[in-house]
This record gives structure tokens, C-alpha cells and sequence, in this order.
């Protein structure tokens, strides 16, 4: 081991002497017939900040990048380097779309076409049809390594989409917003105007005067919730109007669906109240029936026979 380590730091100080880039000053009495520990520390301290294989940048003979060329039946070809290089754009193109409407939500209104051409280039990519030259990328990009990084941030972009719920609100083909996304969109429009035009002041005009608009905002809501029709757009949409009206208008009105919970809930309160009156009423009116007794009746019978027998 003693034999390796001096070889280590003699060769390690003739590529230091070949590179030339400062002169080092080493004390011959450290590589005596006895190098001890300390005197290894010592000649390794020197050398190593001096040594081109720790300083790569300074123009050395040696080179710690491990971008090498490969063999040509290994490196990935023109094509697939092209469309990689396009989902790169496309990608980040998608993201920064989604970062800027993060709040409020609006990324499947604002974010539907990026979306489209991020999955148009991934659709190239992992496709079976050979490119120019019978050249296919889905092996090359998606399947050579054990990340799949390619294939791994798709797939995030991909759960954000689905668990925005984006595809209720865009039409077939992400081309634009469906017909009942567009109409709640403008029904929204006209409940916020309203607001805006009466929150200066008594919020009880407010009240009074957009109660009709937000209503049929709430109904529309309503019917597209039962329709499966939302996305994350209208919800979030929703959810701040309503905070709005409540909240900060102090605006309220009894709901249509409240009518019938509240007679069933009247109807089961009295529900007590009229059982033990009409079972009250029912045992008086028993006790008002005359009660005749049969023995008498029997008695009367015996008299009239023993009358005819006479």
C-alpha cells in the first residue's frame, strides 16, 4: 500500500511538471525512505490545488465531461435530437403558461393551446412511424434509461390537465372552450359588472339589484354541476363569487332547494304534537259510549217468557 501511494503522488507531480501551469516547490526530505502520514497529507496538499485533474476549466490534458462520443449505432440521430429539442420549447412554453394563471385558475381557458402542441410533438415522439432516414424516437427518447425523463414530465403535465378537469370546458380536438363554458363565462360577466356597479356605498342595493343575475348564475352552476360540465376554471370562478356575494357583500336568499327541507323538517316537529292530540281525542270519545250489559238484557228476556206461559 506505502509502495502505490508514493507512485500515486510521483505521478500525480509529473503530469503537475507537464501541464506547467505555476511552479510548485516540494521538500525532498518528505519522500525519504520513511514517508510517513503526516509527510503524504503534506505533499498532497500541495499538489492537488496545482493539479490540472481538480481544475478541468484551466485548459489540462485531461477532462472530467462526460458527454463523449459514442459509437454511431448508439448516438441518437438528427431527427430524434430535433424533436426533442421542440418538445423542450413546447414544454416550457406549457409551463409558464400554467404559472401565470395559477391565480386566479384559468389554465384550461388560457393554457388549452399549449397544451395541444405539447401533446402533438409528444405524439411524434412515441409514435411507431419512422421518421426520415426509418428513423423511430419513441425507443431512443422514451425507453434508453431508467428515468424516461422525456416520458416522466409529460406525464406531470398530463395529471394537471386531467385533474383540472380542462377537457369539460375545451371542445374535442382542443381547438376552443365549449358553448356552455363561453355562456357561464358571460352569465359571470354580468353578475360581476353588477357588483361593481352598486359596491360603492349600502351594500343592500347591491343586494336588491343583483339578486336576479346572481341568481340565474347560481342556477346555471347548478345545472352544469349536474351535468358533469365543470372544470377547474369555473369552479374556482364560482367559489370566489359566492365568497363575494356572502362575505364581502353580506348578501343572502333562501335558496329554492332549501323549500322542501324545510317542510319535511316542519312536518316531522309536529308530526309528536298531532299524534298524542289525535290519540287524546280518539280515547274521549270512547269514554262517551254507553255501556249495556248483557245480563240485563237476559233477565228482561226470562220475564216475557214466563208472561206468555201465564
Amino acid at each position: 500500500m506505502y509502495i502505490f501511494q508514493v507512485t500515486a503522488l510521483l505521478i500525480a507531480l509529473l503530469y503537475y511538471g507537464n501541464a506547467q501551469t505555476s511552479t510548485v516547490a516540494v521538500n525532498p526530505t518528505i519522500l525519504g525512505s520513511e514517508l510517513s502520514a503526516d509527510g503524504l497529507k503534506q505533499l498532497a496538499a500541495i499538489v492537488a490545488p496545482q493539479s490540472p485533474v481538480f481544475h478541468p476549466s484551466r485548459g489540462s490534458y485531461f477532462s472530467l465531461n462526460l458527454l463523449s462520443a459514442f459509437p454511431e449505432d448508439l448516438e441518437v440521430s438528427d431527427y430524434c435530437v430535433e424533436l426533442l429539442a421542440i418538445f423542450g420549447q413546447r414544454y416550457s412554453t406549457y409551463v409558464n403558461c400554467l404559472v401565470s394563471a395559477a391565480r386566479p385558475v384559468k389554465v384550461c381557458q388560457n393554457c388549452y393551446g399549449s397544451y395541444d402542441n405539447l401533446m402533438d410533438i409528444y405524439t411524434n415522439i412515441s409514435s411507431d412511424q419512422m421518421g426520415p432516414g426509418n428513423v423511430s424516437c419513441r425507443d431512443s427518447l422514451l425507453r434508453s434509461d431508467r428515468l424516461m425523463l422525456v416520458f416522466l414530465l409529460y406525464n406531470n403535465m398530463e395529471d394537471i390537465w386531467t385533474g383540472s378537469e380542462c377537457n369539460s370546458c375545451v371542445s374535442l380536438g382542443l381547438h376552443s372552450l365549449t358553448n356552455d363554458t363561453l355562456y357561464f363565462m358571460a352569465t359571470l360577466n354580468q353578475s360581476l359588472r353588477c357588483f361593481e356597479k352598486f359596491q360603492q356605498g349600502n351594500h343592500s342595493a347591491l343586494c336588491k339589484e343583483c339578486k336576479a343575475t346572481y341568481r340565474g348564475l347560481n342556477e346555471l352552476y347548478s345545472r352544469m354541476e349536474k351535468n358533469r360540465t365543470l372544470c377547474i376554471d369555473i369552479e374556482d370562478s364560482m367559489n370566489m363569487t359566492r365568497r363575494l356575494w356572502s362575505k364581502n357583500f353580506n348578501c343572502s336568499f333562501p335558496r329554492a332547494e332549501n323549500v322542501p327541507v324545510i317542510a319535511v323538517s316542519s312536518f316531522m316537529l309536529f308530526l309528536p304534537i298531532i299524534f298524542y292530540l289525535s290519540s287524546f281525542l280518539h280515547s274521549e270519545q270512547k269514554k262517551r259510549k254507553l255501556i249495556h250489559p248483557k245480563r240485563a238484557k237476559s233477565n228482561t228476556s226470562l220475564v216475557n217468557i214466563q208472561d206468555r206461559l201465564s
